[in-house]
């Protein structure tokens, strides 16, 4: 890029780098996925994944007239700021299982069979976001049946494409298991985690219909949103994605890399789940193993973590989600011992 001195500073089309979106999108979806193969998926350029979730909330509140939204119990913070913005009334069902410190599937599908036809469901792709809890494929197959029998309209956040288990095709699964089933829906692509790209504000917001034909006046009332809130996109991160994800050198290269960082957090998660069993520390902490991704919800409550951030110096929020790339070879065994004080000396919500 910095020897091409074609490129210049000029506006971006509204909907984005072509060439990034095209490649952003065949990396949620699939090579030869058949939304793909049939022209009946696109993306738009976004500001991250922020701006992904914020953009097609407006389209789906203002233009597609949907008024309800139900998001996972828990979910990210931000899920809630951008959909009670826009205006929808937001929904939770359930997700989170304090007991077995796991995905309360029973709970979940009962809420989603009981939610109202044509209201969306918003999903995590992969590496929920604070559980770190993702459903198997026979549950998300589960989660496919009531969301198809209830008319739901699916909207997969997926910030964490290939970071989660390094494995591209193992993240993006759900994803590719709903359209396979041909299912329409929309998918938040974040490119902070995957490719570093924090302040570069790179993200993408795939779109897959079931006619062709919709797309360009999908495409079109996109536009008329995003001129209205941002204009255009920025350049840079998008080029950067756009030449590495065309490119099968820097691709295989770039695989290697978010393979690697992946793995580090894996093995960081069985060397703290295994010294939390050497020091004999009371409950289970398989869930810290089971779980994915860049958190832990460890199930401690808020005046453990407390002692946890006094006596140790380790911050976690109060809902007891630990971020497990702050965890290290070099402070692991300080990490155990903070948990295990935490869990002997405080009165337990485990």
């Amino acid at each position: 890029m910095a020897a091409d001195h074609s490129l210049n500073h000029e506006y971006l089309p509204i909907a984005g780098l072509p060439e990034f979106t095209q490649a952003a999108t065949k990396l949620v979806l699939g090579d030869d996925s058949p939304a793909l193969v049939e022209n009946r998926a696109m993306g738009f350029q976004t500001l991250s994944g922020t701006g992904a979730l914020r953009l097609a909330s407006e389209f789906l509140k203002l233009r597609a007239n949907f008024k309800v939204i139900y998001v996972p119990d828990p979910t990210w913070g931000n899920h809630l700021s951008i959909f009670n913005t826009v205006g929808f009334e937001v929904r939770r069902y359930r997700y989170w299982k304090p007991e077995t410190r796991g995905l309360d599937l029973d709970g979940m599908l009962e809420d989603l069979k009981n939610a109202p036809e044509d209201s969306i469901v918003l999903l995590h792709a992969c590496a929920h976001n604070p559980t770190g809890v993702d459903p198997t494929h026979e549950q998300w197959k589960q989660i496919a049946e009531v969301v198809k029998s209830r008319n739901l309209f699916t909207f997969f956040d997926a910030a964490y494409i290939g970071f989660a288990s390094g494995d591209i095709e193992k993240d993006r699964w759900p994803i590719t298991f709903f359209v396979s089933q041909g299912f329409e829906l929309l998918v938040s692509q974040s490119f902070a985690k995957n490719f570093g790209l924090y302040n570069e504000r790179c993200g993408n917001l795939a779109v897959v219909v079931r006619s062709s034909e919709a797309k360009g006046r999908i495409k079109s009332q996109l536009e008329k949103l995003a001129r209205a809130m941002y204009s255009n996109p920025p350049n840079h991160g998008a080029r950067i994605v756009a030449t590495v994800l065309t490119n099968p050198t820097l691709y295989a290269q770039w695989s290697e890399h978010i393979r690697t960082m992946s793995n580090r957090i894996t093995q960081m998660r069985e060397q703290l789940y295994q010294k939390l069993k050497l020091m004999g520390t009371p409950g289970t902490w398989n869930h810290i193993v089971d779980q994915i991704g860049m958190f832990s919800y460890t199930g401690l409550n808020v005046k453990q973590v407390e002692l946890l951030k006094t006596e140790f110096h380790i911050y976690a929020m109060n809902s007891g989600r630990l971020s497990m790339c702050g965890v290290t070879s070099s402070n692991v065994d300080h990490v155990a011992k903070a948990i295990h004080t935490a869990v002997t000396t405080v009165s337990s919500g485990l």
